[in-house]
Protein backbone atom coordinates (compact mmCIF):
# COMPACT_ATOMS: atom_id res chain seq x y z
CA UNK A 1 0.00 0.00 0.00
CA UNK A 2 1.16 3.39 -1.36
CA UNK A 3 0.83 6.38 0.76
CA UNK A 4 0.92 10.43 -0.67
CA UNK A 5 2.93 12.76 1.24
CA UNK A 6 0.00 14.52 2.88
CA UNK A 7 -1.02 11.04 4.46
CA UNK A 8 2.74 10.61 5.84
CA UNK A 9 2.45 14.19 7.60
CA UNK A 10 -0.98 13.20 8.58
CA UNK A 11 -0.07 10.03 10.07
CA UNK A 12 2.97 11.70 12.37
CA UNK A 13 1.30 15.01 12.93
CA UNK A 14 4.10 17.15 11.14
CA UNK A 15 3.92 19.29 8.58
CA UNK A 16 5.09 18.57 5.23
CA UNK A 17 8.33 19.83 5.02
CA UNK A 18 9.10 17.74 8.23
CA UNK A 19 8.99 14.75 5.75
CA UNK A 20 10.84 16.11 2.97
CA UNK A 21 13.42 17.07 5.13
CA UNK A 22 13.56 13.33 6.50
CA UNK A 23 13.32 12.03 2.56
CA UNK A 24 16.66 14.55 2.28
CA UNK A 25 18.41 13.71 5.54
CA UNK A 26 17.09 10.89 7.26
CA UNK A 27 16.61 8.32 4.68
CA UNK A 28 12.64 8.21 4.60
CA UNK A 29 12.14 5.27 1.98
CA UNK A 30 10.59 7.04 -0.80
CA UNK A 31 9.19 6.51 -4.60
CA UNK A 32 9.18 9.74 -7.25
CA UNK A 33 6.74 9.06 -10.02
CA UNK A 34 6.25 11.86 -13.04
CA UNK A 35 6.56 14.17 -10.13
CA UNK A 36 4.47 12.45 -7.34
CA UNK A 37 5.79 11.26 -4.20
CA UNK A 38 4.66 7.72 -2.95
CA UNK A 39 5.76 6.13 0.49
CA UNK A 40 5.61 2.35 0.61
CA UNK A 41 3.47 2.26 4.34
CA UNK A 42 5.71 -0.91 5.93
CA UNK A 43 8.74 0.16 4.46
CA UNK A 44 8.05 3.78 5.99
CA UNK A 45 7.01 2.17 9.13
CA UNK A 46 9.99 0.54 9.58
CA UNK A 47 12.07 2.95 9.06
CA UNK A 48 10.06 5.18 11.58
CA UNK A 49 9.77 2.17 14.39
CA UNK A 50 14.13 2.60 14.05
CA UNK A 51 14.13 6.27 15.13
CA UNK A 52 10.89 6.10 17.58
CA UNK A 53 8.33 7.51 15.71
CA UNK A 54 6.47 4.74 14.85
CA UNK A 55 2.68 6.07 14.34
CA UNK A 56 0.23 4.46 16.04
CA UNK A 57 -2.66 6.52 14.79
CA UNK A 58 -3.80 7.25 11.72
CA UNK A 59 -2.61 5.75 7.78
CA UNK A 60 0.58 4.06 9.46
CA UNK A 61 -1.36 2.39 12.12
CA UNK A 62 -0.98 -1.14 12.28
CA UNK A 63 -4.37 -2.93 11.51
CA UNK A 64 -6.86 -4.44 13.92
CA UNK A 65 -5.80 -7.58 14.64
CA UNK A 66 -8.84 -10.18 13.66
CA UNK A 67 -10.63 -12.91 15.98
CA UNK A 68 -10.73 -16.20 14.20
CA UNK A 69 -10.45 -14.64 10.69
CA UNK A 70 -12.81 -11.85 11.35
CA UNK A 71 -13.20 -8.06 13.09
CA UNK A 72 -15.56 -8.38 16.42
CA UNK A 73 -18.86 -6.13 15.78
CA UNK A 74 -19.39 -5.77 19.43
CA UNK A 75 -16.52 -3.20 20.46
CA UNK A 76 -17.01 -1.63 17.46
CA UNK A 77 -20.62 -1.51 17.77
CA UNK A 78 -20.10 0.22 21.22
CA UNK A 79 -17.22 3.13 19.82
CA UNK A 80 -19.85 3.96 17.49
CA UNK A 81 -22.93 3.81 19.40
CA UNK A 82 -26.69 3.43 19.35
CA UNK A 83 -28.48 6.28 18.16
CA UNK A 84 -32.09 6.53 18.70
CA UNK A 85 -35.05 8.27 17.13
CA UNK A 86 -33.11 9.98 14.26
CA UNK A 87 -35.19 11.62 11.53
CA UNK A 88 -34.28 10.58 7.81
CA UNK A 89 -32.89 14.20 7.38
CA UNK A 90 -30.46 13.65 10.33
CA UNK A 91 -29.07 10.89 9.23
CA UNK A 92 -25.76 12.64 7.45
CA UNK A 93 -25.02 14.67 11.02
CA UNK A 94 -25.12 11.55 12.95
CA UNK A 95 -22.64 10.13 10.02
CA UNK A 96 -19.91 13.53 10.97
CA UNK A 97 -20.28 12.57 14.53
CA UNK A 98 -19.22 9.11 14.00
CA UNK A 99 -16.15 10.27 12.03
CA UNK A 100 -15.14 12.73 14.08
CA UNK A 101 -14.72 10.87 17.27
CA UNK A 102 -13.24 7.43 16.26
CA UNK A 103 -10.92 5.97 18.56
CA UNK A 104 -7.20 5.81 17.98
CA UNK A 105 -7.29 8.63 14.95
CA UNK A 106 -5.68 12.15 14.43
CA UNK A 107 -8.21 15.04 14.10
CA UNK A 108 -6.37 15.62 11.12
CA UNK A 109 -7.83 12.29 9.92
CA UNK A 110 -11.23 12.86 10.92
CA UNK A 111 -11.04 16.13 9.36
CA UNK A 112 -10.39 14.31 6.48
CA UNK A 113 -12.96 11.74 6.78
CA UNK A 114 -15.60 14.86 7.23
CA UNK A 115 -14.44 16.05 3.58
CA UNK A 116 -15.14 12.49 2.34
CA UNK A 117 -17.93 12.29 3.83
CA UNK A 118 -19.15 15.10 2.57
CA UNK A 119 -18.25 15.23 -0.76
CA UNK A 120 -19.72 13.74 -3.66
CA UNK A 121 -20.82 10.02 -3.86
CA UNK A 122 -19.43 10.19 -0.01
CA UNK A 123 -21.43 7.99 1.37
CA UNK A 124 -22.60 4.56 0.35
CA UNK A 125 -25.92 3.38 1.89
CA UNK A 126 -26.08 -0.41 0.96
CA UNK A 127 -29.86 -1.96 1.04
CA UNK A 128 -30.05 -5.40 1.95
CA UNK A 129 -33.64 -5.18 2.44
CA UNK A 130 -35.99 -5.76 5.39
CA UNK A 131 -35.62 -2.33 5.93
CA UNK A 132 -31.85 -2.16 6.72
CA UNK A 133 -29.04 -0.64 4.70
CA UNK A 134 -25.33 -0.72 5.54
CA UNK A 135 -24.07 2.91 4.67
CA UNK A 136 -20.57 3.49 4.49
CA UNK A 137 -17.92 6.08 2.97
CA UNK A 138 -17.91 5.76 -0.56
CA UNK A 139 -14.32 5.48 -0.48
CA UNK A 140 -12.48 3.03 1.44
CA UNK A 141 -9.37 3.92 3.58
CA UNK A 142 -6.57 2.23 6.26
CA UNK A 143 -6.91 3.88 9.51
CA UNK A 144 -5.18 1.25 11.53
CA UNK A 145 -5.35 -0.68 14.62
CA UNK A 146 -8.24 0.09 16.92
CA UNK A 147 -9.50 2.67 14.96
CA UNK A 148 -12.68 1.32 13.36
CA UNK A 149 -16.55 1.78 14.67
CA UNK A 150 -20.12 0.80 14.11
CA UNK A 151 -23.12 2.79 14.33
CA UNK A 152 -26.26 1.60 14.66
CA UNK A 153 -29.08 4.05 13.79
CA UNK A 154 -32.83 3.28 14.80
CA UNK A 155 -35.15 6.25 12.59
CA UNK A 156 -38.29 8.01 13.21
CA UNK A 157 -38.82 7.85 9.87
CA UNK A 158 -38.37 5.76 6.26
CA UNK A 159 -34.92 6.89 4.31
CA UNK A 160 -35.04 7.37 0.81
CA UNK A 161 -32.06 6.50 -1.09
CA UNK A 162 -30.76 6.14 -4.47
CA UNK A 163 -29.15 2.72 -4.21
CA UNK A 164 -31.37 -0.37 -5.65
CA UNK A 165 -33.32 -1.68 -3.19
CA UNK A 166 -33.84 -5.53 -2.46
CA UNK A 167 -37.34 -5.25 -1.86
CA UNK A 168 -40.54 -2.77 -1.12
CA UNK A 169 -39.76 -2.34 2.79
CA UNK A 170 -38.97 1.10 4.19
CA UNK A 171 -35.53 1.85 5.75
CA UNK A 172 -35.42 2.62 9.23
CA UNK A 173 -32.58 0.96 10.55
CA UNK A 174 -28.88 1.58 9.73
CA UNK A 175 -25.86 -0.14 10.73
CA UNK A 176 -23.38 3.11 9.71
CA UNK A 177 -20.01 1.64 9.72
CA UNK A 178 -15.97 2.92 9.11
CA UNK A 179 -13.68 -0.07 8.92
CA UNK A 180 -9.85 -0.47 10.12
CA UNK A 181 -9.00 -1.06 6.71
CA UNK A 182 -10.28 -2.26 2.93
CA UNK A 183 -9.60 -6.07 4.29
CA UNK A 184 -11.82 -5.50 7.25
CA UNK A 185 -14.59 -3.43 5.16
CA UNK A 186 -15.40 -6.69 3.31
CA UNK A 187 -15.30 -8.27 6.30
CA UNK A 188 -17.44 -6.26 8.50
CA UNK A 189 -20.49 -6.33 5.62
CA UNK A 190 -20.16 -10.38 5.50
CA UNK A 191 -20.24 -10.45 9.33
CA UNK A 192 -23.01 -7.45 9.15
CA UNK A 193 -25.37 -9.51 6.68
CA UNK A 194 -25.11 -12.70 9.00
CA UNK A 195 -25.35 -10.55 11.92
CA UNK A 196 -29.01 -9.25 10.40
CA UNK A 197 -30.19 -12.08 8.32
CA UNK A 198 -32.42 -13.66 11.25
CA UNK A 199 -31.71 -14.39 14.92
CA UNK A 200 -31.90 -12.17 18.37
CA UNK A 201 -30.25 -9.44 16.91
CA UNK A 202 -31.66 -8.87 13.97
CA UNK A 203 -35.40 -9.50 16.35
CA UNK A 204 -34.03 -6.59 19.00
CA UNK A 205 -32.59 -4.09 16.57
CA UNK A 206 -36.25 -4.13 15.14
CA UNK A 207 -37.78 -3.73 18.03
CA UNK A 208 -35.14 -0.71 19.38
CA UNK A 209 -34.46 -2.88 22.30
CA UNK A 210 -32.51 -1.55 25.29
CA UNK A 211 -28.41 -0.52 24.07
CA UNK A 212 -27.38 -3.39 26.67
CA UNK A 213 -29.43 -6.35 25.03
CA UNK A 214 -28.58 -5.59 21.72
CA UNK A 215 -24.87 -5.45 22.95
CA UNK A 216 -25.07 -8.81 24.34
CA UNK A 217 -26.88 -10.12 21.00
CA UNK A 218 -24.07 -8.82 18.73
CA UNK A 219 -21.48 -10.22 21.21
CA UNK A 220 -23.25 -13.39 20.77
CA UNK A 221 -22.83 -13.45 16.76
CA UNK A 222 -18.97 -12.51 17.51
CA UNK A 223 -19.03 -15.91 19.26
CA UNK A 224 -20.92 -17.88 17.27
CA UNK A 225 -18.86 -16.85 14.04
CA UNK A 226 -15.30 -17.43 16.15
CA UNK A 227 -16.60 -20.80 17.95
CA UNK A 228 -19.17 -21.87 16.09
CA UNK A 229 -21.83 -22.93 18.76
CA UNK A 230 -21.88 -19.85 21.55
CA UNK A 231 -25.68 -18.83 23.30
CA UNK A 232 -26.32 -15.77 24.04
CA UNK A 233 -25.79 -15.33 27.36
CA UNK A 234 -27.91 -15.17 30.39
CA UNK A 235 -28.22 -11.78 32.61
Amino acid sequence: MYLSLNQIAESFGVPEKSVEDWMRNEGLPHISDRGRLFFDRVQVANWAETRGLAARAGFLAPEMPSSSGGWLLEPLLRSGGIWRDIPANGVIEVFRRVVTSLPGTTPAIQKLLEQRLAGKNGVAYAPIGGGFALPHLGTRISLGRNSGAVALILLNSPLKVDDPMPDAVPITRLFFFVAPSPRAHLDLVGRLCRLLKDGPARDLVILGAPDLEIFRAVAAGDGQIAGGTEELPTP
